[in-house]
């Protein structure tokens, strides 16, 4: 399997001379062969307009007593990472969102994370900030930071912290998006019991710089739902165990998480999924949905580390309150994972 570490180190060295992908899985779609933003591309694609594949980047820590609690976010080694997603076909890196542990880090840690995802892939891949926060004025700061900082673009929930009623969430992201940066909405009703269902959106995106929405509600029947009603807004898959479905539906991108894990494999899916290759998409995809569902769970950000660890990257702990699987879930989350890595290198049997 072309994923498991051995094209690249934790130290950011690349070996061998294709460290993007193999010649098939970037042939399919000549428009989408590389990240938009600094790495290239037009105005009009939908790299520039946030789309593509953008890993939701998981966040390395190494153990220090003097840090919260006792684990400091280990920033060679992330700049490493997504360095690595990169150069393994991921059009570009979503710092600070719920993989990356955001809710979790101190407002220095924060900035530092996102600074250290631009300097990686500065002209080869976008990197698209999250920014989500209780407020409005919170997220407007996180926008702006990012933009100080050279981001493509941001990621932003709905108000956290409580139900805002629609007014409310357009006011919201009428303040993201002042900074100026293209704004991705994210929906995740699962999670912020905030719903942007298509009616919400098609006003959303008539608000200057929102341009996309990463949908995590699982419904599919949402993408040509959002299409229809807000043409001009690009509908990103967030969910892994829905991908390909989605892609099929007409969506442009996908917000992903697995690719911390395989990444070439994935941007071979995306590919395959947007090119409606269907039979050949399900074929890889089949073996692999079993370890995305996990992405939609609550053990998400354990069972992806989990991942990494497995195909020999480094995943490691989570910082509290997230702790270690349960042995039920290890168990499960281990047979899934393992289950994909045998079918990508053949040892299936």
């Amino acid at each position: 399997m072309n994923s498991t570490g051995n094209d690249r180190n934790d130290d950011g060295n690349a070996r061998g001379d294709n460290a993007r992908g193999d010649s098939d899985s970037t042939s399919l779609s000549t428009s989408e062969s590389r990240g938009g933003g600094r790495a290239g591309g037009s105005e009009d694609d939908d790299g520039a307009r946030l789309g593509g594949l953008i890993v939701a980047t998981a966040l390395p820590y190494r153990e220090d007593r003097s840090a919260p609690a006792g684990l400091a976010v280990d920033l060679d080694r992330y700049a490493a990472h997504c360095r690595w997603l990169v150069d393994n076909g991921c059009h570009g890196v979503g710092p600070n969102g719920s993989l990356g542990e955001y809710s979790s880090l101190t407002p220095q840690e924060r900035r530092a994370v996102a600074r250290t995802a631009v300097e990686a892939v500065r002209g080869v891949g976008k990197v698209v900030v999250g920014v989500h926060a209780p407020g409005s004025h919170q997220a407007r700061a996180w926008a702006q930071a990012a933009a100080e900082d050279g981001a493509d673009g941001v990621l932003c929930l709905p108000p956290t912290m409580y139900r805002a009623d629609p007014r409310e969430i357009v006011a919201h992201y009428e303040a993201v998006a002042s900074v100026g940066l293209p704004v991705m909405v994210y929906n995740n009703p699962l999670d912020t019991k905030v719903d942007l269902t298509p009616e919400l959106l098609a006003e959303l995106a008539d608000v200057e710089h929102v341009v996309a929405v990463k949908e995590f509600s699982g419904d599919v029947r949402r993408v040509l739902e959002i299409r229809e009603r807000a043409p001009g807004l690009k509908v990103v898959c967030g969910a892994d165990d829905v991908v390909v479905e989605s892609l099929l539906m007409g969506a442009s991108g996908w917000f992903a998480g697995f690719p911390n894990v395989f990444p070439r494999e994935s941007r071979r899916l995306y590919e395959l999924g947007r090119a409606g290759r269907v039979e050949e998409a399900r074929a890889l995809y089949e073996p692999l949905v079993a370890a995305f569902r996990w992405d939609s769970r609550t053990e998400f950000v354990q069972a992806i580390k989990l991942g990494m660890d497995r195909v020999g990257r480094y995943g490691g702990p989570c910082r509290p309150p997230r702790g270690p699987l349960t042995p039920a879930h290890h168990r499960q989350a281990a047979a899934d994972l393992d289950r994909a890595i045998a079918a990508l290198t053949g040892d299936a049997g």
